[in-house]
């Protein structure tokens, strides 16, 4: 359990120093974020100076024990005090803020002068890595209670907001810290209990409990980021669906495209032109102005006909009118390709408003549907007209 608890340890502060400095730059451009990176900072170090092997390699540098353990409880009663004062913040109260500030302030004071007394009476610094800088009964009450209160509020702070928001990625990041917060509850009452009944048991569980907490910090800081990688997952997958589509009817409509397509979709999706979104939105609006170009060259008859080869042909019928689409597409396609004029437009059905959704099913039906209707020769279409 040892082993685990010094790997999850080091796992969630790599994580941790990981998101601080992929998110350090638009975090600290945002006033509503910033509190909260600050917040992650200051519990990353603290977590990072609990680490046994951390602190094996400060201590193997010059550094004692006790500096090191003094510093990570200065810098986790701060990050609790940051915390409080982060989910205070939201709810803009100067009175109550200032009151915390004192109160972060007066214990950090309490801490340092607790610990210059026990130096002054020829006390030392504990040699266990994860214990706090000071013997006293009073110096582990007043951190343990600053790191309590801390968590305690953010529990119920940012579980209360997470209800009024609306904004999804605000409501998971507060969600994410409240659940950060009760493991940090579940580990500081332990460690409490620990202090004053050493079970050598008992503290590797705890680290497990930490480093899961430093990932659930992990998280509610990256919201934002998972939320912009799912959508340009999003958007390459629509970009990769449309392509066969898309690249068909700009061949036969060029005029629709800012560009001509790539040889391969492949090429496409993975050194795209434009972000995603932006090559998704594109592709979805030059394939409808193709197939608003396209309905001058459908057959009287294509729609109905395509509709029947589907259903003979054992579409499941909620494929069957995007399987019509794309054989009536797929027919003025052709048209388009042997050089028969354009005649009045006939609309599709469903094509109107050209949703993203209607798209899909015909690109997911073209491969099958594209050559299904027969294309009227040149000839016969001038006769006709």
């Amino acid at each position: 359990m040892t082993e685990l608890a010094a790997h999850v340890g080091l796992a969630s502060v790599f994580a941790l120093w990981f998101a601080l400095v992929w998110r350090a730059r638009s975090a600290l451009r945002q006033p509503h974020l910033r509190g909260l990176w600050l917040t992650v900072l200051a519990a990353t170090t603290a977590i990072t100076l609990f680490q046994p092997r951390i602190v094996a390699g400060l201590t193997s540098a010059g550094i004692d024990v006790h500096t090191v353990s003094l510093a990570r409880n200065l810098i986790g009663v701060l990050s609790a005090g940051l915390v409080l004062l982060f989910v205070i913040d939201s709810s803009r109260s100067p009175r109550l803020r200032r009151s915390v500030a004192v109160g972060m302030t007066a214990a950090l004071v309490s801490l340092l002068v607790l610990d210059l007394l026990q130096v002054g009476q020829g006390g030392v610094g504990t040699a266990a890595a994860q214990r706090p800088a000071s013997a006293s009964s009073a110096y582990w009450l007043i951190l343990i209670a600053s790191h309590l209160a801390g968590d305690a509020v953010a529990v119920v702070v940012c579980w209360r907001f997470s209800l009024r928001t609306t904004e999804r990625d605000l409501v998971w990041s507060l969600r994410l810290f409240a659940a950060g917060s009760v493991l940090a509850l579940v580990f500081w009452s332990g460690y409490l209990f620990h202090l004053f009944d050493p079970d050598p048991h008992l503290l590797p569980y705890l680290s497990v409990v930490m480093g899961v907490h430093g990932f659930m910090r992990v998280a509610s800081l990256l919201v934002p980021t998972a939320t912009a990688l799912a959508r340009s997952a999003t958007a390459l997958r629509t970009a990769w669906q449309l392509w066969p589509l898309w690249r068909d009817l700009v061949t036969a409509v060029p005029h629709v495209a800012l560009a001509r397509p790539r040889r391969t979709r492949l090429q496409e999706v993975l050194w795209p032109r434009y972000p995603p979104a932006l090559l998704a939105h594109r592709q979805t609006i030059e394939t409808y102005d193709a197939l608003l170009t396209l309905q001058q060259y459908v057959q009287p008859d294509a729609y109905e006909e395509a509709h029947r080869l589907a259903r003979r042909a054992g579409v499941r019928d909620d494929r069957l009118a995007s399987a019509a689409l794309a054989g009536a597409v797929g027919q003025a396609r052709r048209a388009v390709l042997d050089g028969v004029p354009p005649a009045e437009a006939r609309p599709l059905p469903g094509v109107a408003h050209g949703s993203p959704e209607t798209l899909l099913g015909i690109a997911r039906m073209w491969p099958v549907m594209t050559d299904a209707v027969r294309c009227h020769d040149r000839a016969s279409t001038t006769q006709q007209g």
